[in-house]
């Protein structure tokens, strides 16, 4: 799989020194000379752990971070920034995703593709599907899904009806459905002319697969070495106050849980909440991890995800939908805990290297 790995890297470098020669047209510069310089150079410095982040708000505590160490080297393309530093010696590349699952996965691909990477670490905050767990604790979940690729059933139709297209292996019954009648305000069980959205695996492609040729996943595990290390961080205490009258009841711990999932949703829906965590078992929900895990997963290359809690997504207890107020405490608790696991990574280097 490295092999495979340094084959397309000296591939994108050879791609990027062809398109230096190509000129201007109406779309601009594909990718300039002076940009093709800087990537083929800090690759030489690689390999990098990249940190892939959803928005400048949680980016700014690991930019403040005593631990993060940038270099005078950040480059700008498609958009995205590009910042290279260190966290205990670690060499990362840090680059803001923006909102949702399609920015993440451009983003993502797009650091893979561009860059020496020898690993993907995701962090953030996410609203909590499940009600064991409190705000501020950073879930470590070991499967992503995306909840939000639908086949929307034709009204009239029941479970025991093919989908559309399912005959010819484009969509499933097999991950189950949501009905709509189920949730009807009057306690009363009765028809609904939207009937019932049934959940869909990704279509993947693999980096050493056919090309063209489809497989599908809807659970993507996170790297089981990764997971492994994190244990380590289990238990670690987090913040718990925004300030000296504003504190949580409850101290925020580092908890691995099984299952997280995302879709381009904001979720703030108490009903919509339990059906997902009674339905898939899932703790973290947010609008960016699983496109991670999927251009990560297809790529072959080992990736995690830390996601802290700000709210109970759609609300539940006194403290359960305050985003607003706890979303820079959740946003500093993951920035502690990615911080803690680059240690791990950093110290397991420096014993292999001695």
């Amino acid at each position: 799989m490295m092999e495979i790995r340094r084959v397309l890297y000296f591939v994108v470098i050879l791609s990027l020194i062809m398109t230096s020669l190509i000129p201007n047209n109406a779309n601009g510069d594909v990718i300039n000379g002076k940009t093709q310089r800087m990537i083929y150079k800090a690759n030489k410095e690689g390999p990098y752990l990249g940190l892939v982040i959803p928005n400048l708000f949680e980016m700014n505590p690991l930019l403040h971070h005593p631990s993060f160490q940038p270099t005078n080297l950040t480059i700008d393309f498609a958009g995205r920034r590009f910042r290279f530093g260190t966290i205990y010696e670690e060499k990362v590349i840090l680059v803001m995703t923006g909102l949702a699952m399609l920015n993440a996965g451009v983003t993502t691909q797009l650091l893979l593709s561009l860059f020496n990477i020898k690993g993907v670490l995701h962090y953030g905050i996410a609203g909590n599907a499940n009600p064991s767990l409190n705000i501020g604790d950073v879930t470590i979940p070991e499967y992503w899904s995306h909840t939000a690729l639908w086949n929307w059933q034709r009204y009239g139709d029941g479970p025991e009806n093919e989908l559309a297209l399912e005959g010819n292996g484009d969509y499933t019954r097999e991950i189950g459905h949501l009905r709509f009648a189920n949730y009807t305000t009057n306690n009363v069980v009765s028809d609904n002319l939207l009937n019932r959205v049934w959940y869909q695996p990704e279509e993947i492609f693999e980096i050493d697969g056919t090309p063209e040729q489809r497989q599908h996943a809807f659970w993507v595990p996170v790297d089981s070495n990764y997971f492994e290390l994190s244990k380590k961080l289990e238990g670690m205490e987090l913040e718990k106050c925004i300030n000296s009258t504003t504190c949580l009841s409850d101290t925020p711990i580092v908890r691995r849980v099984s299952r997280g999932t995302s879709g381009s949703i904001f979720l703030d829906n108490s009903a919509y909440r339990s059906f997902l965590h009674d339905k898939f078992h899932v703790s973290p929900v947010d609008m960016e991890s699983a496109a991670v895990a999927l251009i990560c997963h297809q790529q072959k290359v080992p990736f995690i995800t830390f996601r802290s809690l700000s709210d109970l997504a759609g609300g539940g207890s006194a403290q359960s939908n305050e985003a607003e107020i706890f979303a820079p405490l959740a946003a500093n608790n993951s920035v502690a805990v990615v911080v803690g696991f680059v240690e791990i990574l950093a110290s397991l280097n420096s014993k292999s290297s001695s």
